[in-house]
């Protein structure tokens, strides 16, 4: 049984070409591993683009009828956040301190995100000037809201609570063009 040496260089060849073809795969899959997970920047999301601006709910259907309502003011910067809510009620839930002859303002800042349909908030109530409340009248602590986009135009935006179901018509007052800053 000789071996011929073409043969013999033949099978050394095709060792030596299998080998650096399995030493390209290696280092094309970390080089791929590294890019995806290098940190990304410390810097805002962007958010939709639809949603930059300031929307105020300018009136509640039945609002009349309602023992208790709130009204809404969103304002979307990038992916953030800035919440306005007036409640206006005719039974008093709170300490008569606090009752405000019915009606009141609660703040919330946070961020949002939007899947398919629905947008997501992530808040936390505040103080007016958006800094962290952690005591005093009204909600405290979390402001974790859906609500479902129901119709969507350049300058009104039609949504739907998913907890209480109620809905939601806002109107664009100020548009708004993100400039992310750094976290």
């Amino acid at each position: 049984m000789t071996i011929s040496i073409n043969k013999l260089l033949d099978l050394r060849i095709t060792k030596h070409y299998s080998r650096l073809r399995f030493l390209y795969i290696i280092l094309f899959t970390f080089s791929i591993l590294q890019l995806a997970c290098s940190p990304r920047p410390n810097i805002q999301g962007k958010g939709a683009d639809f949603l930059q601006g300031v929307w105020n709910e300018d009136s509640v259907a039945f609002s009349d009828k309602l023992n208790n309502y709130t009204q809404h003011h969103f304002k979307f910067t990038c992916d953030s956040v800035y919440i306005d809510l007036v409640t206006h009620s005719k039974v008093n839930f709170y300490e008569d301190s606090c009752y405000n002859n019915g009606v009141w303002k609660e703040y919330a800042k946070g961020v949002y995100a939007i899947k398919g349909d629905t947008l997501f908030v992530g808040a936390t109530f505040t103080h007016a000037n958006y800094k962290q409340k952690i005591s005093g009248c009204y909600r405290i602590g979390r402001y974790d809201k859906g609500f479902l986009i129901k119709n969507k135009t350049s300058d009104t935006l039609h949504l739907e609570s998913l907890s209480d179901r109620r809905d939601i018509k806002l109107a664009l007052k100020e548009k708004i063009i993100c400039v992310q800053k750094e976290l």
